[in-house]
């Protein structure tokens, strides 16, 4: 397994499972530079200046308040930072646009109409439209000019989007398709100028359309009444006999399914980002809190079972940070590199994002349920006020919800990263059958011991075992299915138990590889926390993998072969034991001294 184990300058999409990493070849937010830093205070004030004041209005969705502040967005270049100068975006790199989400993470239901603008709303047109629409609509967007909305989800087609019954028709005098349908739950529906609409072309063929608000019979249902983002506008639409000019397909008839899919990639990623800055602002609530209650004559900070929380808060945060900024980085780098190749801007970014599916689906699964874990731990900090509407833990909580919902949701997802993983390998895309059999080699063998050396071997020593487990489990399951013992597609519980085992791999080791780079940085004042942060995260993960291992083995294998499966997992999950207390309570110090998340 070790010979298998190179390191590569950029890894492809899924290779984090089978190659190392240095921590040179990732990028932490520690590092961001001058410009960077500016671009983050200009939204941080945006932030400040305009949304968080009124968020009051924006959950009544007081008419124009919405679109106005997508407007001033647009004044500042922020609905453009990831668009061609051509159509009047700033072309800024990937590590800056994920920076601009993190930080525009705190502003709640709002994060919904600027997602839906910049991401599921242009980027069709930046992948699929000709040159016509660019001009026509993409300009517009970026400008603010034009609000979009994505209608793709119907009443019988959530998760499985292809089924969509909504029909468009090519009119007698070949000019025109003539849309028929239903769609629901589509965010900015109600102040959207054009939809990006899915339908099937003679019934069959799904295909991309752009659909202007004012077409001749395209109605909207009334506001969802929603259990959170409740300032995001949520309406259906109604076609009926909708008229859409023949040039206002989008990309291919019957390769809608390209459209869609693609889309979701950076939106996915993009809803991690955002996540992980709601996150952050969330902690910061808890954390002041916890230093303003007093009970039994003291702040409830002083308390262990609060040090526990906001510890554990900061814990999972900083985890999957890392793990989002080392694919950013990984998709900026590929970006750079098919562009030196000749690539357009549109088909770099389109191919960079395809590229490392895999690691977006893991992240808005880890994000969003990272989001949801320190807004439930944020009300619980405050008590009974944690369920008042007076502050801003409940409007958290709410709003946090929907994120293991809508751009595919968390258990589709999880199958989906498991299915794209093996499908790879099958492909050869992705060597992933030479790992695994060195791991089944390594199971027959007697086992040696392996010294861990050096700073941080120990967890070097532990993440190259996760990989191990993940391959081993991963491995036996294919195995089954080639023999005609297991149908995978029929085992979701499996598939899902080898996605969550991947996800803290993935996300363990950028812990480890942005804990490393920290060590080495000057001016670091927080490395004793940030050391904590790795143990208490690693010996948890450990726990992780071997349940979820044995939990997958125990599905589909028994006798002499699960005894020996089982044996292999133990042997690939012993990290030292942690006194997580002892290091739960160094970050909670850090936080309560800081007043705030301060990682």
């Amino acid at each position: 397994m070790q010979d298998t184990l190179v390191k590569p300058t950029v890894l492809k999409g899924g290779e984090f499972l089978i190659k190392d990493a240095a921590p040179g070849e990732t990028f932490i937010p520690e590092e961001i530079n001058e410009e960077q830093q500016m671009i983050a205070d200009m939204v941080r004030d945006f932030l400040s200046n305009e949304v968080l004041p009124n968020i009051g209005r924006i959950e009544k969705q007081e008419e124009g308040l919405t679109p106005g502040l997508l407007e001033k967005m647009a004044d500042l270049g922020l609905l453009g930072t990831h668009m061609p100068e051509a159509y009047g975006g700033m072309e800024l790199d990937t590590n800056t646009n994920t920076l601009i989400c993190d930080v525009l993470g705190p502003a709640g239901a709002f994060t919904v109409p600027y997602a839906v603008q910049t991401g599921i709303g242009m980027l069709p047109l930046l992948y699929y439209g000709n040159e016509a629409q660019k001009q026509k609509y993409l300009t517009r967007l970026i400008s603010g000019e034009l609000k979009s909305a994505y209608c793709l989800t119907e009443p019988s087609s959530g998760s499985d989007a292809l089924a969509a019954k909504t029909r468009a028709d090519l009119s007698p005098d070949g000019t025109h398709y003539i849309i028929n349908g239903q769609k629901m739950w589509i965010s900015n529906a109600g102040f959207a100028d054009i939809y990006i609409v899915f339908a099937q072309v003679d019934g069959s063929q799904f295909t991309g359309f752009i659909v202007e608000r004012d077409s001749e019979g395209l109605n909207l249902g009334a506001e969802e009444n929603k259990l959170g983002i409740k300032g995001s506008s949520t309406r259906q639409v109604f076609f009926e006999n909708v008229k859409v000019p023949k040039e206002n397909v989008l990309g291919e008839i019957g390769k809608g399914h390209l459209i869609a899919f693609n889309v979701l990639n950076v939106g996915r990623f993009k809803l991690c980002a955002l996540c992980i800055g709601g996150a952050k602002q969330s902690i910061t609530t808890a954390v002041r809190y916890a230093n303003e209650r007093q009970q039994f004559k003291q702040p409830i900070a002083n308390f262990g079972a609060i040090q526990h929380k906001l510890a554990e808060q900061a814990i999972r945060t900083f985890a999957v940070e890392s793990a989002m900024y080392r694919v950013s980085h990984l998709m900026q780098m590929k970006n750079k590199s098919l562009m030196e190749k000749g690539a357009t801007f549109a088909e770099a970014k389109l191919q960079a994002a395809e590229e490392y599916a895999i690691e977006c689906a893991l992240l808005k699964v880890s994000g969003s349920e990272v989001l949801d874990f320190v807004a439930d731990e944020t009300v619980q900090v405050h008590g009974g006020m944690g369920y008042s509407e007076e502050g801003t833990a409940a409007r958290t909580y709410r709003d946090s919800r929907i994120n293991r919902i809508y751009e595919g949701t968390n258990e589709i997802n999880r199958l989906l990263s498991i299915d794209m993983l093996l499908r790879r390998g099958m492909k050869g895309a992705l060597d992933i059958v030479g790992p695994a059999w060195e791991v089944q080699k390594e199971l027959s063998s007697m086992p040696g011991f392996e010294q861990a050396e050096g700073p941080y071997g120990e967890e070097r020593k532990a993440i190259k075992d996760f990989k191990k487990a993940v391959l081993m489990v991963a491995g036996a399951a294919a195995k089954m299915q080639m023999d005609g013992k297991l149908n995978l597609k029929e085992e979701q519980e499996v598939l899902m138990n080898v996605s969550d085992m991947l996800n803290d791999v993935l996300t363990a080791e950028s812990l480890l590889l942005r804990v490393e780079k920290l060590a080495g940085m000057p001016g670091n004042m927080n490395q004793e926390a940030y050391d904590a942060m790795l143990k208490v995260f690693l010996s948890d993960a450990t726990a992780r993998i071997l349940k979820n291992g044995t939990d997958a083995l125990a599905s589909f294998a028994e006798g002499d072969l699960l005894r020996i499966l089982l044996m292999g997992l133990k042997r690939f999950t012993k990290y030292p034991p942690v006194n997580v207390k002892k290091e739960r309570r160094k970050i909670a110090h850090v936080l309560i001294e800081a007043n705030g998340y301060c990682f």
